[in-house]
């Protein structure tokens, strides 16, 4: 195998030490413009690459970010991954991605993993950590942009991002009873979700707007699933065989909801009208086209990233204020 040279090697070819390449491999003043065109000359033909892991020794950062999800299958974090690997490039990062398979357990692993490599910052997905242990574990990180989770006190290496997801459902109820449906249910998804909640509250209000009153054996929680949402789904048929109108936790639970509908031989949306969240690709493969709240999900994972860079950039700078997202009610056929 052909060795792959090493700065020993460019600094010998040039006749210089091995500070004086570093100094120019790193960008920094102290070489003269005439030697120092000479060894970025050498290192081209040499193709010398620097190693990364001496690097990060050196500048104590590593040029590398972490994104934790909790299902990397949906499509949703898939896309908000995609966004925040596309700054990243552009920017000269290398994206670390981890799934915790909606764990606590999997997920404290994944940060402490995360603090033993010294990583430059991190984007937490929607995590499920009580707000205690989660302040406590992303505090140790240098660059923190949190997705989806609100902190009691804000933290100066943390940026947060979030979804209106109480407007969201609101928006949702508003159609249904645009529509005339009045017997509505709530597919909630985890107990655990920040989201799940927003949406619980904005269900609540749309109703109270509406005049109708919250029915709690018309809502079920669920794993964020096609297959939780077709458990949850065929659940509130049995207990609320007249419900005329069902809000998904994400497009995936609604998918399982349409398909307990048709199990029962109820029609969408012609009995039961069904709008999910999120808007993946899916929504618009299914029959009927789901009718869903829309997000700019790679919009979010660039937004994400750029708040790290700013805050591996900027360190000494204040709290960053949250920034907020308001979903669109996107209407297809489901609803």
């Amino acid at each position: 195998m052909k060795k792959r040279p090493t700065i020993t090697d460019v600094a010998q070819a040039a006749g210089v030490s091995l500070m004086t390449v570093s100094r120019v491999v790193n960008d920094k003043p102290g070489v003269g413009e005439e030697t120092r065109q000479r060894i970025r000359q050498l290192i081209e033909v040499m193709d010398y690459r620097p190693n990364e892991i001496a690097r990060g020794l050196a500048t104590r950062q590593t040029a590398t970010v972490a994104i934790v999800v909790p299902d990397i299958t949906n499509p949703f974090f898939a896309k908000i991954a995609c966004g925040a690997e596309a700054v990243a490039f552009e920017k000269g990062y290398h994206l670390f991605l981890l799934n915790t398979a909606e764990s606590t357990d999997r997920e404290i692993a994944a940060l402490d993993s995360l603090q033993q490599k010294e990583i430059d910052g991190v984007l937490l997905c929607s995590p499920r950590l009580p707000v205690d242990d989660l302040e406590s574990t992303i505090s140790e990180f240098a660059a923190v942009t949190l997705f989806n989770r609100e902190l009691a006190n804000p933290l100066p290496n943390v940026a947060q991002i979030n979804i209106n997801d109480a407007l969201g459902a609101q928006l949702a109820v508003q159609r249904f009873v645009a529509t005339g449906r009045r017997r509505l249910a709530l597919i909630a998804g985890p107990a655990t979700s920040t989201s799940g909640q927003r949406r619980i509250d904005g269900y609540r209000a749309g109703l109270k707007e509406a005049g109708l009153v919250f029915d709690p054996q018309s809502m079920e929680h669920c794993q964020p699933f096609t297959e939780g949402g077709r458990i949850a789904a065929t659940q509130l048929l049995a207990r609320r065989p007249k419900i005329d109108a069902m809000l998904a936790f994400n497009d995936l639970v609604a998918v399982g909801a349409m398909q307990a509908c048709e199990d029962a031989g109820r029609r969408v949306p012609d009995d039961i009208a069904i709008i999910g969240c999120d808007d993946i690709p899916l929504a618009v493969i299914v029959r009927p086209h789901l009718s869903t709240l829309h997000i700019d999900l790679e919009a979010v994972g660039r937004l994400a990233m750029n708040k790290i860079l700013e805050i591996i950039q900027h360190p000494d700078a204040p709290a960053h204020a949250t920034h907020w997202i308001d979903p669109q009610l996107v209407i297809r056929d489901s609803a």
